[in-house]
């Protein structure tokens, strides 16, 4: 049997949690007979607590997303989300993961807008000349609507899971509130929204047209978002997948709000708010393919533009199940997935080594890890499931991590060498794969 060395891991930031220890020891039995894969899930499982994880004297966490000394909502979440299921009985990832939330809320109460904050006042910023309303906290501000939606997403679950209130503090309430209050106003975009961003000497996707205003929309009842989850601006304002998980947001804030700070006009409010995005992504947000039939857009104008591809990112079309926005037997979303997964997607590759999904974000060619380990957790069957993990441990250049992207030729190639939300995806997907018992 073929020996695997294991890289060398970094000095971690704290001791791992009890539960991710037994997960770890787990897998040794599960995935003894796959000695290569058993290293990479050594590697992935614990990288976000071993390597991005910081535990701050006032009680919160902040979570870097890897390569970057920033903090992004989004990422950092996904990075965590693998935890949440074994936090129930284990403190230490109570600390962690409650310490995250809190760290959110902390964050959108200075600013709503933000997609990545720094983790004291200290002014650092991608591009100190982005021509927005900065703040020393925040390390970039491109309004992306995922972002808070993952805040949210992750203060659901660990409550679900845990049972505890103790995140749902006042700051946690007025947050909500004002997120409503921002998607009210994103709603009409061009009308109402105070937020512009440009930034100059800068790739077009980086910045946005109409003197920061973005471009022309239509009122669809969705909500304007400026950029993707991959931080490229949209090329039309009205992201589906974003609009999907913004619905479904609206949902879990709504039994918060009912259940937890007992506030029905709230609850009432967040329920009409979720069915006009709903409506909206039903009458604009779909387009009639003449191969494929109804399929999801991925972004549209409301104008009758549509942009039609996925994006390896979460939230993306593969990801839709994922969101709970519809499952898997949705036959839109069926349709959808065979067009994506498909030479009609432009960001769709195939090469010697790996085929799927990519993104505007990454040069031609290159297929993403993400990609492949949300195709794994969105399939309805075990076969492809087993698929997608036999690619990503065959294509992980010998470093036992996970990647951005790489050449779907050479998997050697790549980008991001350390980049935790890539590992936690990966690490989700084999472990639904060990619990399933098919590994």
């Amino acid at each position: 049997m073929e020996q695997f060395r294991l890289p060398k891991i970094p000095v971690p930031h704290l001791e791992l949690p009890q539960a991710v220890q037994n997960i770890l020891t787990e897998a040794e039995e599960r995935l003894q007979h796959r000695p290569r894969l058993l290293a990479q899930f050594r590697n992935c499982f614990p990288n976000t607590l071993e390597t991005t994880t910081k535990l701050l004297d006032d009680g919160t966490t902040f979570v870097i997303t890897g390569d970057i000394p920033a903090m992004w909502l989004r990422d950092s979440v996904e990075q965590v989300m693998h935890y949440v299921p074994l936090a129930k009985e284990d403190e230490q990832l109570q600390r962690i993961i409650g310490g995250l939330i809190k760290r959110h809320t902390f964050y959108a109460d200075i600013d709503i807008y933000a997609n990545a904050f720094n983790e004291t006042a200290n002014g650092w910023h991608w591009d100190a000349n982005d021509e927005t309303e900065m703040s020393p906290w925040v390390w970039e501000r491109k309004f992306e609507l995922d972002s808070l939606c993952f805040s949210m997403r992750l203060a659901y679950a660990y409550w679900r899971e845990t049972e505890l209130t103790d995140i749902f503090d006042e700051r946690f309430k007025r947050v909500m509130e004002s997120i409503l209050s921002l998607w009210k106003t994103e709603q009409r975009h061009g009308e109402q929204s105070p937020y512009r961003f440009m930034r100059r000497n800068c790739p077009a996707h980086d910045t946005l047209r109409n003197e920061g205003l973005g471009m022309p929309v239509n009122y669809t009842g969705m909500i304007w978002s400026g950029f993707r989850p991959s931080d490229d601006a949209c090329d039309f304002q009205y992201n589906i997948p974003a609009n999907m998980f913004a619905a479904v947001t609206l949902r879990q804030m709504g039994e918060i709000a009912r259940w937890v700070f007992r506030d029905e006009k709230l609850v009432s409010e967040m329920a009409h708010l979720e069915e006009e995005i709903r409506h909206g992504i039903s009458l604009y947000g779909t387009y009639r393919h003449p191969e494929y039939g109804q399929i999801y857009a991925y972004e549209t104008d409301g104008y009758g533009n549509f942009c039609l591809m996925d994006d390896a990112g979460t939230p993306g079309l593969m990801s839709i199940p994922y969101l709970e926005y519809a499952s898997t037997e949705d036959i839109v979303y069926q349709n959808t997935r065979r067009f994506i997964l498909s030479k009609e997607n432009p960001f769709y590759y195939e090469g010697q080594a790996a085929k799927g999904i990519g993104s505007p974000h990454t040069p031609p060619g290159y297929v993403w890890h993400m990609a492949l380990s949300m195709q794994g957790l969105t399939a309805d069957n075990d076969k492809e499931m087993l698929e997608m993990i036999e690619l990503l441990e065959n294509t992980d250049a010998g470093t036992g991590y996970m990647h951005e992207g790489f050449h779907s030729d050479d998997p050697n190639t790549f980008t991001r060498p350390w980049f935790a939300w890539s590992n936690s995806l990966f690490s989700q997907l084999v472990y639904k794969a060990m619990k399933k018992g098919i590994l």
